[in-house]
């Protein structure tokens, strides 16, 4: 079976990304979930995109991608982060 392609967006596509694609990849390895991530800047989501099965983001992206997004703010704040990679978990189980 295929990986999962998760595109994680954030401002710079540096710091953060990083720490949300560390976190996604051991969750999905702990839910049995093969998982391929991609980072990038909320100005290249669209582009990224492309063949991706859900968008992470911590910033504001547009809304008409045609892939599902999972609002990532908790990764950043600490706060209900375990709900986030549990929706996340769930919306790639499909």
């Amino acid at each position: 079976m295929a990986d999962k392609i998760v595109v994680i967006s954030c401002g710079t596509a540096v710091a953060t990304s990083t720490v949300v694609a560390r976190a996604i990849e051991e969750a999905c390895k702990e839910a049995g979930i093969s998982v391929t991530t991609r980072q990038c800047k909320a100005a290249e989501v669209r582009q990224m995109a492309q063949g991706a099965d859900l968008i992470v983001t911590t910033t504001p992206i547009p809304s008409d991608i045609g892939v599902p997004v999972i609002q990532g703010l908790s990764f950043l704040t600490g706060v209900g982060k375990d709900e986030t990679l549990k929706q996340i978990v769930e919306a790639l189980s499909d």
